[in-house]
């Protein structure tokens, strides 16, 4: 049964609908709710939001969540965490966006930190070894899983000509290509793809696709390679701000910092911080969490997760205003046709990197489950990890090699 819409209060911010006005509590309640049981992705948590706030709540419009999915789609970052954001905002303004995104963010920045203590402790008990091992064996199929959920609407972006078909093909080869050897260049890589579209579909727009303020972030310098929290700061800046079609696509990059440029944490860790972003509530991104933990303890965690979502705060609540100009810019559309199918190409090339990073044999035929599982029986992504991390600890009690 439908329930009926908070009473309405005096309406607060200038993002606020025309719609019902929601008390800021409720929307602490209702947003800290997903934020507890949203598990699975931004699937799920898109899913969870459209039936809470439009079907049952009436608090949205069916035409306005739409709008709302494909103008956070065009942003770099996280977009489930974009899209609760901009829910908040459309209801009570900069206040509830904030309130809003906070409640849906920190319940699984929460668990994911206690996991964090226990998988990325010095000693962990063999169980967690295995656990971790074997959960992390199970990720490069989740990368390959991700990509197959995102071909068909991309290639029916595209358009039906051959030569359409052609460039998909080609960006995604791309994409593939620079997750898999320069994925600390990845972001470069993606803006090539799209502004390549550019010039195929809006030449005349190209000199002043600039004009699209704040779209294509400039991509800066890395910061010298010396650690700290300036450099956990640039990597998380990386994660919030540059990463295009999701958490998947920053995989090669974090990993490359996090692993081979800072040694924050080994391969396997790497994998386990991956896996952990999978199982816990709210948004994948909080992979980064982990991350920062490995660099500075729980210190670094928060440093790195408030940077890596400030952004998301900062687009939606500066930009909602300018969200249906956004749309409907032909250089953005024709950027996205052609970024698209490359995000796509490396988040299923960022399974090379992942599958090179095990290190025991057993893993092997985890990962073989896991493909079989995600791929052929399209099965939850939740159940394979913790499938694979059970696997896991039945190797660690047959002694099976743990370390990293």
């Amino acid at each position: 049964m439908t329930e009926p819409a908070e009473p309405a209060e005096p309406a607060e911010g200038d993002g606020a609908g025309a719609g019902p006005v929601v008390p800021l509590t409720t929307i602490v309640k209702e947003w800290a709710r997903i934020g507890c049981i949203g598990f699975g992705g931004p699937p799920t948590h898109i899913a969870m939001m459209r039936r809470r706030y439009v079907d049952e709540r009436g608090w949205i419009a069916p035409a306005e969540f739409e709008d709302g999915v494909a103008a956070t789609n065009l942003l770099p970052g996280p977009a489930s965490t974009q899209l609760a954001i901009f829910l908040a905002w459309r209801l009570r303004g900069a206040i509830g966006a904030i309130l809003g995104g906070l409640c849906f963010i920190v319940p699984g920045l929460i668990v994911i930190l206690a996991l964090s203590a226990v998988f990325l402790a010095s000693h962990p008990p063999d169980a967690v070894l295995g656990a971790a091992a074997g959960a992390g064996a199970a990720v490069p199929a989740v990368a390959l899983s991700a990509a197959w959920t995102l071909v068909r609407p991309s290639w029916a972006r595209i358009g039906t000509r051959r030569p359409d078909h052609v460039r998909w093909v080609l960006y995604a080869l791309v994409g593939a290509a620079a997750a898999a050897t320069v994925g600390a260049w990845l972001v470069l890589v993606l803006a090539a793809c799209g502004v390549v579209e550019i010039a195929v579909r809006e030449p005349r727009h190209l000199p002043g696709f600039g004009s699209t303020r704040g779209f294509v972030p400039a991509a800066a310098g890395h910061l010298v390679a010396v650690g700290g929290l300036g450099a956990l700061a640039w990597v998380a800046l990386k994660v919030g701000a540059l990463s295009y079609g999701g958490g998947f696509v920053i995989i090669p990059l974090m990993q490359h910092d996090a692993v081979h440029n800072y040694h924050w944490m080994t391969n396997g860790q790497f994998l386990n911080a991956v896996a952990l972003g999978q199982v816990t509530p709210g948004p994948v991104v909080q992979t980064v969490s982990v991350v920062g933990y490995a660099a500075a303890g729980v210190g670094g965690a928060l440093l790195a997760a408030a940077i890596a979502f400030a952004p998301s705060f900062c687009f939606v609540i500066f930009g909602g205003p300018h969200f249906d100009r956004l749309r409907a810019n032909q250089a953005v559309q024709a950027f996205l046709t052609g970024a698209g199918p490359c995000v796509i190409g490396a988040i299923a090339g960022s399974a090379i990197p992942l599958a090179l990073a095990l290190s025991h044999l057993w893993q092997l035929p985890v990962l073989g489950l896991a493909v079989v599982w995600l791929l052929v029986l399209h099965r939850g992504v939740i159940v394979a990890i913790v499938g694979a991390g059970v696997l896991g600890v039945i190797a660690a009690v047959a002694g099976a090699p743990l370390g990293h």
